[in-house]
């Protein structure tokens, strides 16, 4: 008998919770200039995380259905001769992303990492050509449930981020911010 997994907690926890809980803008345009800069930041903060740990699932999830196609397929070559045409992203659509760019790093790559194998609990994704079809089967559809909603949750979190930024630009367009405090304030 096959046992259930408990669900995994949502990619980037009670962080992105709070991110985007429906409060959490209510009354930006009223907040300090520099509290709208640390909303920002934070949000920022968690957009890399969730980008990180989107790559480290879909580097799982790209390895698990490749394996499984060569296995459908009856290619020849190992898993590992595959690799660079996986690591490619040979055959993935068009990237989705918006094109940020990051000043920040991920902050805690452990975790992301062991929030990652924790989708897989009962399936040991180290050795995946030794791995009976079922099991890579569950991988799969366990990976890309998951990515289905961190991505959800990306997104939502993108969305903070726009909102914060441009209610620092509107206060810059309309003189409501001073672009030498600004400068002044990055410099300490």
């Amino acid at each position: 008998m096959t046992s259930v997994s408990p669900e995994p907690p949502p990619a980037g926890g009670p962080p992105v919770d709070a991110l985007l809980a429906p409060g959490f803008l209510e009354g930006v345009e009223s907040r300090p200039m520099s509290e709208v800069r640390v909303l920002r930041r934070r949000a920022e903060q968690e957009e890399v995380n969730l980008s990180y740990t989107r790559r480290l699932l879909q580097g799982r999830l790209d390895i698990v259905r490749r394996e499984l196609q060569r296995r459908a397929e009856h290619d020849g070559r190992s898993l590992l001769d595959l690799l660079p045409e996986i690591l490619a992203e040979k055959g993935r659509g068009p990237a989705h992303g918006l094109g940020r760019h990051q000043t920040v790093q991920p902050a805690s790559p452990g975790d992301y990492e062991s929030w990652v194998n924790g989708l897989t609990p009962d399936v040991d994704l180290s050795a995946v050509p030794e791995l009976p079809d079922a099991d890579l089967e569950r991988a799969a559809r366990s990976l890309a449930a998951a990515e289905g909603s961190l991505s959800e949750r990306r997104r939502g979190v993108q969305q903070v981020m726009d909102t914060l930024a441009g209610e620092l630009a509107r206060r810059y367009r309309n003189g409501e911010a001073d672009v030498a405090a600004l400068l002044a304030d990055e410099g300490r």
